[in-house]
C-alpha cells in the first residue's frame, strides 16, 4: 500500500516550536491583546490561538499517531492556503508573546510558520513577494539607484571617511524619510561625534525578508547582512548607531543568525546613545519646546530587544516638554500595525491598527505622538489622517531632540 506523503512538513520549525504546539492552553488571553484581530473586527483566523491549534491539527494529521498507522490525512490546498493568508495577517508585534501563559516565543513561531508556507510555496502574502526581486536587485525595497543614499547629505554635514562610529541610515530614512537621516546627522555633528557611513555600499538590513519569511530564498538576507558587516568593518567602527528600529532589530538578532557568528561591533539605538550623553551633560539644548507629548514604542525596539527607556528619558530631557504616556506602554502596547509585511500586503488593515493606536493617543490630548521608528511615524501619520486628527502632530524623537537643539531641519525635503 502506497501512503500518502504528508501536506505539509518540519521544515524551519524547530524543536522547541514544535514542543509550543502542544504548550498552547487555549486560554484566549492573546486573543484578547491581538491588534491585529481586533482591527479586522475580530476574525477568528487572525487569532493567535487559533493559529497555533491549526498549525497544530496539521501536524496531527500529517505525524500523529494516526497518521503513523494509517498514513497522513490529507490536508486541502483551499485550506493551507486559507491558513496562509491568516499567519500573514500578522504585524508581527510580539503582543501574544507577552500575555502568553505557556511563555510560547510567538514572535519566532509565526515568522518560522512563514518560512515553512515559502518554501512550501504558499507564501508570501501580496505584495510582499517583490522584496526579495527589489532587495536582491537594488539593494533597497524602493527600486532606488544605490547613488541616491547620499541624495539627502546636505552641504554642512561632515560625515567621516573612516570612524569608530558608524550611523547606518536604513532605506527608508536614506531615501524616503529624509528628515530622519538629516536630524540624526546634524544632531551628531553639533554634539561633536565624529562618524562614518557605509553610503552607496549600504544594502538593505533584509528585515522585511526575514519578518516575511524570504530569508533563504537566493540568500539574498545572508549576503546583505554580510556585505553591511563587512563594510562595517572596512569603516574602522567599533560602535553602530541607528535611528531605524527595524534596521537596529534586524542587525542586533537577525544578522548573528544569519551570519552564524556575533557581530564584531555595538549595535546601539540613537535614542540609547542620546539617553548616555543625556546623563553625562554633553547635551546643551538652545529652544523650549512647549508641547504635551506622548510617546509610541516601536514593537522591534521595544518588545522585540526590550528599549523602552532611553528615548523616554530624552524626551522628558526636551525643555519644555510636558510628558504623558498613553495606557497601553512598553510590553503592552499596540502595535502601530505596519510591521511583519502587513503595510505592503495588507495595508486596510495596516491602517485599522494604526487608527486605533492614534485613538489611544489622542485619550491623552497630546500635541505631539512621538515615535523612534520611521515606520511607525509613516503608519501613525497615515492613521492621524483615517481619523481626522489634524492637530495631533506625528514626529520621531531624534528630529524633537534637533529642535530642541536648535538645529534647523527646514531645508529637508522628503520624498
Amino acid at each position: 500500500m502506497v501512503r500518502d506523503s504528508p501536506s505539509i512538513n518540519t521544515n524551519n520549525m524547530t524543536a522547541v516550536q514544535l514542543m509550543e504546539l502542544d504548550a498552547c492552553s487555549r486560554c484566549g488571553e492573546c486573543v484578547n491583546w491581538c491588534p491585529t484581530y481586533d482591527a479586522s473586527g475580530e476574525d477568528p483566523g487572525l487569532a493567535p490561538r487559533d493559529k497555533i491549534l491549526r498549525w497544530r491539527e496539521y501536524m496531527n494529521k500529517s505525524y500523529g499517531l494516526r497518521a503513523k498507522l494509517f498514513g497522513p490525512k490529507k490536508i486541502s490546498e483551499d485550506e493551507i492556503e486559507q491558513f496562509k493568508d491568516d499567519v500573514y495577517g500578522c504585524t508581527t508585534c510580539g503582543m501574544c508573546a507577552t500575555v502568553c501563559e505557556s511563555a510560547i516565543n510567538t514572535i519566532e513561531l509565526w515568522e518560522s510558520m512563514r518560512a515553512n508556507l515559502v518554501k512550501r510555496g504558499n507564501g508570501p502574502y501580496g505584495k510582499q513577494g517583490m522584496f526579495v526581486k527589489l532587495i536582491g536587485e537594488y539593494g533597497n525595497p524602493y527600486m532606488a539607484d544605490k547613488k541616491d543614499r547620499l541624495s539627502w547629505i546636505p552641504d554642512d554635514v561632515v560625515i567621516e571617511d573612516e570612524a569608530e562610529i558608524l550611523y547606518f541610515g536604513g532605506c527608508t530614512a536614506e531615501l524616503r524619510q529624509k528628515k530622519l537621516a538629516f536630524a540624526t546627522a546634524r544632531v551628531l555633528n553639533k554634539l561633536g561625534i565624529k562618524f562614518t557611513m557605509l553610503g552607496e555600499d549600504e544594502v538593505c538590513c533584509s528585515s522585511a525578508l526575514v519578518r516575511t519569511g524570504q530569508y533563504e530564498i537566493d540568500d539574498i538576507a545572508r549576503k546583505a547582512a554580510k556585505a553591511n558587516v563587512e563594510g562595517i568593518k572596512k569603516k574602522g567602527a567599533k560602535k553602530v548607531l541607528y535611528a531605524c528600529a527595524g534596521c537596529f532589530r534586524a542587525s542586533k538578532v537577525d544578522w548573528p543568525r544569519l551570519l552564524g557568528e556575533d557581530l564584531p561591533f555595538e549595535v546601539v539605538h540613537i535614542t540609547e546613545f542620546l539617553s548616555d550623553l543625556i546623563k553625562q551633560g554633553k547635551v546643551q539644548w538652545k529652544d523650549s519646546v512647549d508641547k504635551t507629548v506622548t510617546y509610541h514604542d516601536p514593537c522591534h525596539l521595544g518588545r522585540h530587544v526590550g528599549v523602552f527607556d532611553a528615548p523616554r528619558h530624552v524626551l522628558r530631557s526636551i525643555p519644555g516638554i510636558k510628558f504623558v504616556e498613553m495606557d497601553r506602554i512598553k510590553d503592552n502596547q499596540r502595535c502601530c500595525g505596519a510591521g511583519g509585511g502587513v503595510k505592503a500586503g495588507i495595508p486596510d488593515l495596516a491602517l485599522g491598527i494604526a487608527s486605533s493606536r492614534v485613538e489611544d493617543a489622542l485619550a491623552k490630548k497630546p500635541d505631539i505622538l512621538s515615535s523612534a521608528c520611521p515606520f511607525c511615524k509613516r503608519n501613525l501619520s497615515d492613521g492621524r489622517d483615517a481619523v481626522k486628527a489634524e492637530d495631533l502632530e506625528v514626529e520621531d524623537v531624534i528630529v524633537l531632540t534637533a529642535r530642541a537643539m536648535g538645529i534647523n531641519l527646514d531645508d529637508c525635503v522628503e520624498e
